[in-house]
Parts: structure tokens; C-alpha cells; sequence
């Protein structure tokens, strides 16, 4: 299969012709005109909990369902996100998403394991999430292991057993990550040099930054490598955002998105909560103010960001290359020869004409004007 247009390579865009079948195969360099269509690496998702109407913690179907919405948004690969639960209910989203992972369908999202959001959190951070959190206990991580990828657990750092946690999970190369918590700046920089990786949803769930309380965020912006930020623009303003961007080398984007995302206004649930979605937003109907994950899709990210003044190159590589690279994921979020043809085909407005997933087109987008 071929593809023609604005090529992001390893040099930046370039007017070519991408080759591909389940992998990329070549790039030829020649002129397509200044109207053809973006080529990008497809979307990857670190931190997403439903979409279409589906909650990954509702089992096998509803994560296939979830993953079939976002795919159709140009998000090629995700993780899985639970919420805070009791344990059987916990290992029953588990258990669900390892069948997804193995046995991927058609016009899906590859699941790419697992994030555990909690249930280690501390109780007074929870947000939007249920009430089921509980101290660090690394025999219950041991188990769900065996049932799926883990590939990052959120937790919050000034629990007891936090930093032993910390350490035997980055020992094994799962990524922990700062969220949910009320822990000092001191405390974050002590979870950093225990093993923690990254900061989940940056600025929100955690203690701010002051000038003599310096918090968690302050933490992230002086000695984080990586973290995740909500790119919808109600979590986060824009200018605390290029903030983090300019701060953080690794910094990235996710949707948090839940089951009320490309869903008309109404009521939703999220890991048994019910949610309201009230415009370009999600909020736990019980005060109608908390902020209970997101509507976003990550084509709208990327359009966001490139509306705030962020280059379509450093964009899509928030989306893309970097969450890769996270994750220690070599071929994927770049458009080379011999990584797999996980990619999107964007229109001068950045809407979504095409998306493939290892090669093979997600049904229902429209063709790209003049492909072949």
C-alpha cells in the first residue's frame, strides 16, 4: 500500500510517498503539493479509561468497544487505565484487558497492557476516583501481573511501603508515576530516586507549586524526565501546559478520557461513578464541579495543540514518539523503515482521513483524495 503527502520522517515533514504493509517498507522524497494530506505516526494513548460509551473496567467487550472508538480518533495503541477498586473487580478489568492484548480485533487500538491508576492512593487526592484506596501491597501487584502487561502504576509516594514498591516495580522496568497525592516536593524527589519514572496528569491530583511550598508540580518541573498532561484545555491551561512543555524533556500527552467521550451530553458512569457529561466536559454528578476524567480523543489534542502555537512536529511527537519512547517501545510513534504502519492521514484542518493499525485500514474514515 501507498500514501502520498507530508511525510513526518526522522527529519521533519517531507513531501514523499510512504510505502507500507504491516510495517513501514520505504519513503521516496517527491513533490505532492502544498493541499495533500499530513502523513504522522498513530496516536498513543498512556493514560485512557473508556470512549464511545465503553469503561475498560466493564470487561472484554467494553475495553474491544473503547478501543475501536479511539482507533477511529487516530489512536493506534493504548494502555488499558483502571480505576481504584475493590480486588476481585480489579482483576476482572485485569484479566479482560490481558485477552485484549493477546488477541487483538479488527479496527482496534492495540492494547498495549496495562496502567494501574491506584489503588494506591492517598484518600484525601482521590478526585473522580471510587473509594477503594488502600495502602501498597506488592503481592496484589505480583498477581495482576500474571494476568496482563503491567506497564505503569500510579501511586501516591507518602503511603507506607510506597518507596519499596517503587523500587521492585522499576527493578522490572514497570514505570511508577506520581499521582494522586499530598506529598511534599521533598517526598517526590525521594519517590525519583527510589525509581519513580513520571507524574500522572500533571498539575491535577496532586499539591501545586508555591514559593515556600513547592509541591509535587514543583518537583516535576525541576527534576522530572517524564510526565502526562490532559490535553483538553479544561484540566490544564494552556500557558501551565507550555509551561511543562519547556521544563520537562519528556513531557506527553493523554486523553484520561472515559465512556462519555464522542458521546452526546447525559449521563455516563466511570468505575461505577456516575458522570455527567455537560459540554467539552465530564464531572461526577454528585457535586457537578469535580472534573471526572475527560471527553477528549487525541486527533482534538493534537488540534489543540497546534492552536495554542505548538508545530505540528513537536505535536505529534507528544502524541506519538514520546509516549513510545516511554514506554521503551522502539517501532512505534516514528514513520521508518521496518516500524510497524501504525499511522494517521490528517487533512489541512488536521482532520482525520485515514488511520491504519499495523497496516491495516480503520473502517469508516473516509479515503484520502488521490490515494493509491
Amino acid at each position: 500500500m501507498k500514501r502520498s503527502g507530508r511525510v513526518l520522517t526522522p527529519l521533519g515533514l517531507q513531501e514523499g510517498e510512504l510505502e507500507f504493509a504491516e510495517r513501514v517498507v520505504a519513503f521516496r522524497p517527491l513533490p505532492v503539493g502544498q493541499d495533500s494530506p499530513y502523513l504522522l505516526p498513530g496516536f498513543i494513548d498512556l493514560h485512557v479509561h473508556g470512549g464511545g460509551g465503553a469503561d475498560c473496567m466493564d470487561g472484554e467487550e467494553a475495553l474491544r468497544q473503547m478501543a475501536r472508538f479511539h482507533a477511529s480518533h487516530g489512536t493506534t495503541a493504548l494502555l488499558a487505565t483502571t480505576l481504584t477498586a475493590a480486588p476481585p473487580e480489579l482483576e476482572r478489568a485485569v484479566r479482560a484487558a490481558g485477552r485484549v492484548e493477546r488477541a487483538p480485533g479488527p479496527a482496534e487500538s492495540a492494547v498495549l497492557g496495562v496502567h494501574l491508576e491506584g489503588p494506591f492512593l492517598n484518600p484525601e487526592r482521590l478526585g473522580a476516583q471510587p473509594p477503594w484506596a488502600r495502602d501498597p501491597d506488592p503481592g496484589e501487584v505480583r498477581s495482576l501481573e500474571r494476568l496482563a502487561t503491567l506497564r505503569a502504576l500510579t501511586l501516591a509516594p507518602e503511603l507506607p511501603g510506597a518507596l519499596e514498591l517503587t523500587a521492585e516495580l522499576a527493578a522490572r522496568g514497570i514505570r511508577v508515576q506520581l499521582g494522586h497525592t499530598a506529598a511534599t516536593a521533598e517526598q517526590a524527589e525521594i519517590a525519583l530516586r527510589a525509581g519513580a519514572s513520571g507524574f500522572t496528569h500533571l498539575y491535577n491530583a496532586m499539591t501545586g507549586l508555591r514559593q515556600r511550598q513547592p509541591g509535587v508540580v514543583a518537583a516535576a518541573l525541576a527534576r522530572g524526565r517524564w510526565a502526562e498532561v490532559i490535553g483538553d484545555g479544561l484540566h490544564v491551561e494552556r500557558l501551565a501546559l507550555l509551561a511543562a512543555l519547556r521544563a520537562i524533556p519528556g513531557l506527553y500527552l493523554i486523553t484520561d478520557a472515559m465512556a462519555a467521550a464522542g458521546m452526546p451530553p447525559g449521563r455516563y458512569h466511570l468505575g461505577g461513578q456516575a458522570v455527567l457529561r455537560r459540554g467539552a466536559g465530564a464531572y461526577l454528578e454528585g457535586d457537578g464541579r469535580t472534573l471526572a476524567g475527560s471527553v477528549l480523543t487525541l486527533d482534538q489534542a493534537l488540534r489543540n495543540l497546534v492552536s495554542w502555537g505548538i508545530g505540528i512536529e513537536l505535536a505529534s511527537a507528544l502524541l506519538s514518539a514520546r509516549p513510545a519512547h516511554y514506554l521503551g517501545l522502539p517501532d512505534r510513534g516514528h514513520l521508518v523503515a521496518g516500524s510497524r504502519a501504525d499511522l494517521v492521514v490528517l487533512n489541512s484542518k488536521l482532520e482525520l482521513l485515514e488511520v491504519f493499525v499495523a497496516g491495516l485500514p480503520v473502517p469508516g474514515m473516509p479515503a484520502a483524495s488521490g490515494a493509491g
